[in-house]
C-alpha cells in the first residue's frame, strides 16, 4: 500500500501556465494538472497509453488533425505512440493516467 497527500506534493512547473503534481505506482503514472487559460502543451506522442480525465474546464486536444473538445467530465482515450497537443480554453484541472510508467516525470 502507499498514500499519498496530495496537499504536501509540490506543483512542477512543466511548461509556461501548466503545473502539474506524479503520483507513481508501480505500473502507472498519475498527473494531476493545473491549467491556465491559454495554456498549451505542444504536439507530441510518447509510449503510454493515456486516459485524460477533465475534472473542471475545457480544454482542446488535437489528435490526427481532429480538434475534441472536453468539457469537464469528458474522458478521452488514447493510444500509445498516437500524436496530440492540448490547448486549455479556460483554466482547467486534468488528471491523466498513464500506462506505463512516465520515468521522464519521475523526481526520485
Amino acid at each position: 500500500m502507499k498514500l499519498v497527500d496530495m496537499n504536501r506534493l509540490e506543483k512542477d512547473q512543466i511548461l509556461p501556465g501548466l503545473r502539474a503534481r506524479f503520483v507513481h505506482s508501480e505500473n502507472m503514472t498519475v498527473a494531476y494538472w493545473n491549467m491556465d487559460a491559454g495554456a498549451d502543451f505542444p504536439l507530441h506522442d510518447h509510449t503510454h497509453e493515456q486516459v485524460v480525465n477533465v475534472v473542471s474546464g475545457r480544454v482542446e486536444v488535437l489528435v490526427r488533425g481532429e480538434k475534441t473538445v472536453l468539457d469537464e467530465g469528458c474522458v478521452l482515450v488514447l493510444a500509445p505512440g498516437e500524436p496530440h497537443s492540448v490547448h486549455a480554453v479556460m483554466d482547467s484541472f486534468v488528471i491523466d493516467v498513464f500506462h506505463p510508467i512516465r520515468q521522464d516525470y519521475k523526481r526520485e
